[in-house]
């Protein structure tokens, strides 16, 4: 499991630990595990070239440090000083004391000198990104951004050091122009934005280097990466007393005339989801028995439909009276309900307000942003704070689907820390297909009405599905993701042994 804190936690964990530190030993801590990432990035560090972003404060620090031991195993490293009166005193000498070079940035003089920048970065091989550290806020400043440029222009392979500058550290936002990094190395603990798009995006390869901070950091993190063996201990397994009823049962309304592949799409991904039977109820039952003849139909309404332990409703569903009283139903039942798609558009936000069973709510970005009243380019750009107000509003759990799947609890009534936002790091672009939401609908729903509860239920699906994206032959239609699911099961739970 990946735990991602903020700032302001990360700050006070760095401060408690050095107070039973000597002076400067944590830096030098979070050099030495740098300079070792950058050596293994180069393959040979001697006769290597290496260039640093040096600006103001730690995170050019940490840069120079790293630069300083490089150096010193060989490598030719030129450090382009973005303030030199504000550049760290202690690596800057050190890495003039191991032969290291200083440039200014353009626009810059350092001691009298105003050399180019731009053919030291046609020879680098690997360039360190120490601009802008956790702290830093908005994008990069005009005098980063003419650098940032040169950098792109050269070509050559970016290292950020903690997190790509111009990213905000907290949110994963990308408030202006950033430095895109193809690795980044952060320290004592993943950042919200590193897990987080836009910003996970451009952080490339993520490597943590422990530097002693976890006695220091509070139990609870703000976001949270589940792995696989996090998700193959919340899988359901039949026992041997197990029958298909007792395995959980779940119950599908989707699908129209006009979508009726809807309902053949959910219905796919129940039949995966580990539950033990999947109902479907609505006007696709020709087409769905048709494909998955285990299925038990009904054209309606829910209520007849039999005893379910979950409902899932609302992929292709349409505007028609029967669809909304669909919805209406099954949110005054007392299961378990997931809604998607066009049940987001039917369902009365005080019914799901009301509810006391659970609730999960799975929205892409458009569909959020009609719930919150915004653009959809700000919840793309916010995503983790777009996730959590739509738990709060709603009093449901909130799956926000996207390059990074987001799910969040809602926030509760006692004075305990929330419970962090679960991140998805399955994903893969190819999962931005046709009905490839609706297979996501009925596994998460089957996965519900096996018992696990709507936060554990959002965040196995998500992974599952988005792992099938990946094992599923590129590119990918949504049958072909759905096919998928079986294998991805199989990879998770292997993965669990194998730990």
């Amino acid at each position: 499991m990946r735990t991602g804190y903020g700032v302001q936690t990360v700050r006070a964990a760095e401060a408690a630990l050095m107070a039973r530190l000597p002076e400067g030993a944590l830096m030098q801590r979070a050099a030495a595990g740098l300079a070792a990432a950058c050596s293994g990035l180069l393959g040979r560090t001697y006769g290597a070239r290496v260039v640093l972003l040096v600006g103001s404060g730690d995170n050019g620090g940490d840069a120079l440090y790293a630069g300083a031991r490089l150096a010193r195993r060989g490598a030719g490293v030129t450090a382009v000083l973005l303030a030199p009166e504000r550049a760290h005193e202690g690596g800057l000498a050190a890495l003039r004391a191991a032969g290291g070079r200083v440039l200014p940035a353009p626009g810059a003089v350092v001691e009298g000198v105003a050399a180019p920048v731009a053919p030291v970065l046609a020879r680098a091989d690997l360039v360190l990104d120490g601009i802008v550290g956790i702290g830093g806020t908005g994008g990069l400043r005009p005098a980063a951004v003419e650098l940032a440029d040169l950098v792109r222009e050269a070509g050559v392979p970016v290292v950020a050091v903690d997190l790509p500058s111009g990213v905000a550290a907290d949110t994963g936002e990308v408030p202006g122009p950033v430095l895109p990094a193809g690795a980044t190395v952060t320290f004592g603990a993943y950042k919200p934005g590193l897990l987080v798009d836009p910003a996970r995006e451009l952080a490339g390869a993520v490597r943590l280097i422990d530097i002693g901070l976890d006695p220091h950091l509070p139990a609870v993190p703000d976001v949270v990466a589940l792995q696989h063996a996090d998700v193959a201990r919340l899988l359901p397994r039949p026992q041997a007393e197990s029958d298909k009823y007792r395995r959980g049962v779940v119950g599908v309304v989707a699908g129209s005339g006009r979508y009726p592949g809807a309902a053949v799409l959910a219905v796919s991904g129940a039949l995966r989801s580990g539950a033990g039977a999947v109902r479907y109820v609505g006007p696709g039952t020709e087409a769905v028995v048709s494909r998955y003849p285990e299925t038990l139909v009904s054209e309606g309404p829910p209520g007849h439909a039999g005893r379910v332990q979950a409902w899932a409703v609302g992929p292709g569903l349409g505007d028609e009276p029967a669809a909304r009283q669909a919805v209406e139903e099954v949110l005054a039942g007392d299961v378990p309900v997931l809604v998607d798609a066009d049940g987001l558009r039917l369902m009365d936000p005080d019914a799901v307000r009301a509810r006391t069973a659970p609730t999960l709510l799975t929205p892409h970005a458009g569909e959020a942003a009609a719930l919150l009243g915004t653009a959809r380019e700000e919840v793309e750009a916010g995503r983790l704070a777009a996730v959590r107000e739509l738990a709060r509003r709603t009093g449901a759990t909130v799956l926000l689907k996207g390059s990074t799947t987001l799910v969040a609890e809602p926030p509760g009534n006692t004075d305990a820390p929330p419970s962090p936002v679960r991140v998805n790091a399955t994903g893969t672009g190819w999962l931005a297909t046709a009905g490839s939401g609706d297979v996501l609908t009925g596994l998460a729903g089957g996965l519900l009405a096996a018992g696990l509860s709507a936060l554990d239920a959002g965040s196995a699906a998500a992974y599952l599905h988005g792992l099938a994206g990946r094992l599923a032959t590129d590119p990918p239609t949504a049958t072909d993701l759905a096919e998928a699911l079986a294998p991805a099961w199989q990879d998770v739970l292997r993965g669990n042994r194998g730990r």
